[in-house]
């Protein structure tokens, strides 16, 4: 009878795997896979676990062995170091010779006799012989033989149970009873900028030097010393396409359009040309060109929005009119959202029976810019369309282009976002904009950091953005701005600003709405940035931070503190070998001083109870000296309504304090 083929090993609840291994887990360059499975068999056997994994392009997997965690978890890691896709899985196997080992013990320690366990023993060694390099083929084969032999009983004993023996055998094992996880899940990594950056958000057409003329990307060009010199590491553009005539939206998005009215730049389209063509009075394509090289040697990206809808104008409209919807009277069909009308845009029809054209189409727009350079898009409203459309372009250009960043500025329904994520955004927009109190930023954080959303859901936190200007920045002047900056710009690694509006504290909104009264949306601005009461300063001085402190640079060591006080907030990051310490303390109430203790986790930071510690308010440059655990603050939003700590210690028989070493 012809032997059954079967597994002694079970591999289950393997981690992270994002729905069953459907969807990649994401990291970039250099970020650790941390992957737990559970690993057991039938019986008695001793188990050994392994972790997987290797590139998508490569046929041999990297092995690592993973530790004992208990009740039959099993845990190892493997770093990532290169742009692209890589897989893991698990591997189990019994290790007979370990529990030969274990059982060996027991009688021994049962004083049972042993004579007949020594040729056990000598068998497993003969062949792991036949399994091993010519040097260790012949220790292994002396070893069998003195096992055969025991001529004393206690120091066969020894032998069996040596490190060297079990070195051996662990180097050289049974393959045989391997049994593998049943699936290679994926892992996307992307380059370092999309764990850790910092956006700054200006229309190009405001970076003029009058009132009311088109800025230019030359103009842009004399802005980018100072925008680099705040810190920032991103410069984002809204759409600089030609903008459409028709049904063009006059000031405070109004249908009363005057001359000189310059429209919504994401009304994309007119006799100048579309998504690969640039507006006329922004200057060329070779401008635009010449404007990302000039941003690079100042350490700036340029983030160009993609924004897949039109105007009335656009030349697709007459070349495809089969991508758009039209109704039965023959118009088209423009945007809206019940009772919401964008009577100036039009969507695309991604029903259309032409819609791989369509698609087609779509990605040469995302790969003509990337050809001028542009290797980061923030995408507009992308819950409007297919999903299976987003995950087919995103793998499309990244195959070709890995480094690229994707933003998904979705402001939808969580499953939907967290959707979208799953299938390929890089990086995501939030609700942090509208989370304001104590318990709200907690419970918010830990849903985005613990879990499986936080394997493959990258937040960036914005406070304010052109169309959303949230009632907590309306009314809570500007100690209200600073600590959105810095909750920003310290729980998340990837922040953003709309820049001159929040660095000028502007917040006047019309009435009951959550948007700015008189929006850059719908005219050109010519914007004062050293207008007295701007915070570009404490700006500039949150970046420096950032930049210098490892421990913000990641948002997955986030870790919550307690106060005594519920306008009070306290939170922590560490690096991973506790040389940078950041403990961050805000006030959340704007109008009032308020007070209270905060506890520092002093056992987690190898701090002794007794022993005094230093912290130093990196943007005060103030320095305390704190005791054990629970430490006083008060905090007067008029003076400055947070801290920022690194925390230090006292080193034995010194005078000065230093960093956790």
């Amino acid at each position: 009878m012809r032997k059954k083929n079967y597994s002694r090993v079970t591999i289950e609840n393997v981690e992270p795997k994002i729905e069953c291994g459907n969807y990649p887990v994401k990291r970039v360059v250099g970020e650790k896979v941390v992957v737990q499975a559970d690993v057991f068999s039938d019986g008695r056997f001793e188990i050994d676990a392994s972790l997987l994994y290797r590139k998508k392009r490569e046929n041999n997997w990297n092995e690592v062995s993973m530790d004992f965690l208990g009740n039959d978890r099993w845990e190892g890691e493997f770093s990532v170091e290169e742009l692209g896709t890589y897989y893991y899985t698990v591997q189990g196997r019994v290790d007979h010779y370990e529990t030969w080992q274990k059982d060996l013990r027991k009688k021994k320690e049962a004083g049972q006799d042993l004579q007949t366990e020594f040729p056990i023993g000598a068998n497993f060694l003969k062949k792991a012989a036949e399994r091993a390099s010519d040097k260790d083929k012949e220790k292994l084969k002396k070893y069998s033989k003195k096992l055969e032999e025991h001529e004393n009983i206690e120091e066969t004993v020894q032998l069996a149970l040596s490190d060297e023996i079990t070195r051996l055998m662990e180097t050289y094992p049974d393959k045989r009873t391997n049994t593998t996880y049943s699936k290679e899940l994926p892992v996307t990594v992307d380059r370092k900028k999309a764990l850790f950056s910092s956006w700054y958000e200006i229309f190009p057409r405001s970076c003029g030097s009058q009132s009311d003329e088109y800025g230019t990307f030359k103009d842009c060009e004399e802005l980018l010393p100072e925008i680099a010199s705040m810190g920032f590491d991103v410069l984002y553009f809204p759409p600089i396409h030609p903008i459409g005539e028709t049904n063009r939206r006059g000031k405070n998005n109004s249908s009363k359009v005057d001359p000189e009215s310059p429209g919504s730049p994401w009304s994309i389209g007119s006799e100048a040309g579309g998504h690969k063509s640039v507006h006329p009075e922004l200057g060329t394509v070779e401008d635009f060109e010449r404007l990302v090289t000039s941003a690079e040697k100042h350490g700036l990206e340029i983030a160009l929005d993609l924004t897949f809808n039109c105007s009335f104008d656009h030349p697709y409209i007459e070349e495809h009119p089969e991508w758009f919807k039209f109704r039965p009277d023959g118009s088209i069909q423009h945007a809206e959202n019940p009772p919401k009308k964008y009577v100036d845009v039009v969507p695309f029809d991604f029903d259309t029976d032409n819609w791989r054209e369509l698609w087609n189409e779509l990605k040469d727009i995302v790969m003509f810019w990337i050809d001028k350079g542009v290797k980061i898009f923030r995408v507009d409203n992308p819950h409007t369309k297919p999903f299976d459309f987003w995950e087919w372009l995103i793998a499309e250009v990244k195959e070709e282009n890995p480094e690229v960043i994707f933003l998904s500025e979705a402001f939808t329904r969580p499953k939907v976002m967290y959707k979208l994520a799953k299938i390929g955004f890089t990086q995501s927009y939030t609700y942090f904009t509208w989370r304001n109190t104590k318990w709200e930023i907690i419970r918010y954080l830990e849903e985005l950091t613990t879990g499986e959303v936080s394997q493959y859901f990258r937040p960036n936190f914005w406070p304010n953005t052109p169309d959303i200007l949230p009632e907590y920045l309306q009314h809570g002047g500007k100690p209200a701005f600073i600590i959105r900056l810095i909750l920003a710009a310290t729980l998340s690694s990837n922040y953003g600003i709309y820049g001159p509006p929040y660095e000028l504290c502007v917040s006047e909104a019309p009435p009951n709405e959550e948007v700015y009264k008189n929006s850059e949306k719908y005219e050109i601005k010519n914007w004062d940035r050293n207008n007295p009461g701007n915070i570009k300063n404490i700006v500039k001085r949150v970046n420096e931070i950032r930049h210098r402190n490892p421990a913000l640079q990641t948002t997955w060591n986030l870790e919550f503190t307690e106060t005594d006080n519920k306008e009070i907030i306290s939170y922590m990051k560490t690096s991973e070998d506790l040389s940078n310490v950041i403990l961050v303390v805000v006030n959340l109430d704007p109008h009032n001083t308020q007070s209270g203790w905060v506890q520092v986790p002093v056992g987690e930071l190898g701090i002794s109870l007794d022993k005094p510690y230093l912290v130093h308010d990196l943007l005060s440059d103030e320095k305390y000296i704190w005791y054990g655990e629970w430490n006083y603050i008060e905090l007067d939003p008029e003076k400055m309504p947070t801290h920022v700590f690194q925390l230090k210690r006292k080193l034995k028989h010194e005078k000065d304090f230093d960093y956790f070493m």
